[in-house]
């Protein structure tokens, strides 16, 4: 096939070559006439061509793939609705801060306006939910257009980019000397800022002398593998600290400084607030869970996001990691004992985590049959290792989850993010059972949420990709339920939620997967070790009580 060492290359090539430059060493994929060009590139270049069930699969499997491995993920469709039904996954990336490049294949230019098959205006549709999306209008800017959509996707906080390449420009050879071939690591400058050094300056002295500091470390301190620095500032300035979304994972359960129940006290409470890497979103309550007497510092990639919906006391825009190593280098040697005078902020804060954990400890060691949702995560947080990453894929069973599960190492937490999307359970195991083969894949689906994309089943088991993964099941879509019988009574509760008592656990074993079902609380730990020691692609159906609702669900927190 066409190489360098030819006189005409075709886009296709040239896209994988620029695929290759940026260090893709995968692509998701669900095949089309348009795109099959790119896969001739791959196969020459060396890179895995690994294809799923359903587009969006493919999508999300680039997200979780750019989560777990810091590099950017890509997925391949083709035209129209191959392209249409890829855009889930890359609004969800776009929400959760993920780069990756979904490319699309769309009709050739000399059928443009001519109403050729799956003939959409992709660039149009997608704009609104990614940092750049353009089409290729010609073979030999196919590589360029291929590095210039990676560097979009790291312009200030990370995100997916878009690109459309019609087919006959896909197709076509052009002269090797007509097209452009970015040389890797060539193309995109470092993103890494340190911050402003006053406001750094400003943020040490406030943690130096603050009575009741609190830190929020969300998303961005793994996405910029901030992880050291965060934990020496949290342990040098002895600052009690939470995490979320990604963040999660960042100090180990059992840590003097890992809080996890106590935050909406600590934020009551605290005189200086830092919140690292989160928007103030619906899941800050937009910023109105923060004290209006607390001094509230935002350090964030995006300058858009600092003092979005709240008023601030300090902005920082800047990479996470290396803003608290600045801020921790800033504040040394002028501690002078102040931190030692916050063991009773901590002490305080840990009382208040343990009055959380007394009130729902009958829940959590429940012997109840249907099994109690909160048994069911304390198990499975018992469950995990070092080595575990934990998958949370639905509504109200994520939402236990939330509260109860501790991911022990930095990077092993994957859910959605705030676009709140059912179904990137199973695409984000196979991009990370791909990435990290070495670690242990632990899943939580929602019944509902598994529905989604759980055909894809069958691919884990294709690729022999084993993980362990649980279905609460309890025929509901119980989030909404909750909502519907609140506002409008009992009789009017399951309208457009109930589903069918499915056998998950069959449907695994069909696929040819592990299968199990459990309805005993006491046996829910020794399924979970039976699907570890399968080696398989697995799915224990628990079942769960219906009638049990998670706090947040209850109080309806995604709402407001």
């Amino acid at each position: 096939m066409p190489d360098d060492t030819q006189d005409v290359i075709s886009g296709g090539h040239l896209v994988a070559k620029a695929l290759k430059a940026e260090g893709v060493d995968r692509i998701y994929t669900l095949c089309g006439g348009h795109i099959i060009d790119i896969y001739d590139g791959c196969v020459d270049e060396g890179i895995e061509v690994v294809d799923v069930r359903h587009e969006q699969v493919a999508a999300h499997a680039a997200d979780g793939y750019a989560r777990i491995t810091g590099k950017p993920g890509c997925a391949v469709v083709t035209a129209g609705p191959g392209t249409t039904d890829a855009v889930t996954g890359v609004a969800n990336a776009f929400r959760a801060e993920s780069p990756m490049l979904l490319i699309g294949g769309q009709g050739a230019l000399t059928q443009h306006k001519m109403g050729s098959l799956q003939d959409l205006p992709h660039v149009d549709m997608m704009t609104p939910i990614t940092k750049f999306a353009a089409a290729v209008p010609d073979t030999a800017r196919a590589a360029d257009m291929v590095s210039m959509a990676f560097r979009e996707c790291y312009h200030g906080a990370p995100g997916p980019s878009f690109l459309e390449i019609p087919r006959d420009v896909l197709d076509a050879k052009v002269p090797v000397s007509r097209a452009r071939v970015p040389k890797a690591g060539s193309y995109r400058a470092s993103t890494r800022s340190a911050g402003d050094p006053e406001a750094i300056e400003k943020l040490a002295d406030l943690l130096v002398h603050a009575e009741k500091p609190a830190i929020l470390l969300g998303s961005q301190v793994w996405t910029t593998r901030g992880t050291e620095a965060a934990i020496e500032l949290v342990r040098t300035l002895n600052i009690p600290a939470y995490m979320n979304g990604a963040g999660r994972g960042t100090l180990p359960p059992g840590d003097p400084h890992h809080f996890q129940l106590s935050r909406r006290y600590a934020f009551s409470g605290a005189d200086v607030i830092v919140i690292v890497g989160t928007p103030f979103d619906f899941r800050m309550g937009y910023g109105k869970r923060l004290s209006p007497d607390a001094t509230v510092v935002q350090i964030d990639l995006d300058y858009r996001t600092v003092g979005k919906n709240r008023d601030i006391d300090l902005g920082i825009v800047g990479d996470a990691g290396l803003v608290l190593k600045s801020v921790s280098d800033a504040a040394s040697g002028r501690i002078n004992g102040g931190a030692a005078k916050r063991k009773e902020w901590l002490d305080e804060l840990r009382a208040a985590e343990q009055t959380a954990i007394e009130k729902r400890l009958p829940s959590l060691k429940s012997d109840a049959s249907p099994i109690h949702p909160y048994r069911l995560v304390s198990e499975i947080n018992d469950f995990l290792t070092e080595d575990s990453i934990y998958i949370g894929d639905g509504g109200d069973i994520v939402t236990f989850s939330g509260q109860v599960v501790q991911p022990k190492s930095p990077g092993h937490w994957m859910d959605p993010g705030p676009l709140g999307t059912l179904g990137v359970g199973v695409p984000f195991v196979l991009a990370a059972k791909q990435a990290r083969p070495d670690k242990e894949v632990v899943a939580l689906f929602g019944d509902g949420a598994f529905s989604l994309t759980g055909w894809d089943f069958e691919t884990l088991v294709r690729y022999d990709l084993p993980f362990v993964g649980i279905v609460g099941n309890n025929s509901s879509m119980n989030q909404i339920r909750y909502g519907q019988a609140q506002k409008y009574g009992l009789e009017r509760e399951r309208i457009g939620n109930t589903l069918g008592d499915v056998h998950y656990d069959k449907f695994a074993q069909m696929l040819g997967g592990y299968g199990e079902e459990v309805r005993d609380p006491a046996d829910i730990g020794p399924a979970l070790r039976r699907a570890r020691e399968s080696g398989k692609p697995s799915l224990i159906n628990v079942w769960v009580d219906p009638d049990a609702y998670a706090p947040g669900t209850m109080n309806q927190t995604m709402y407001k």
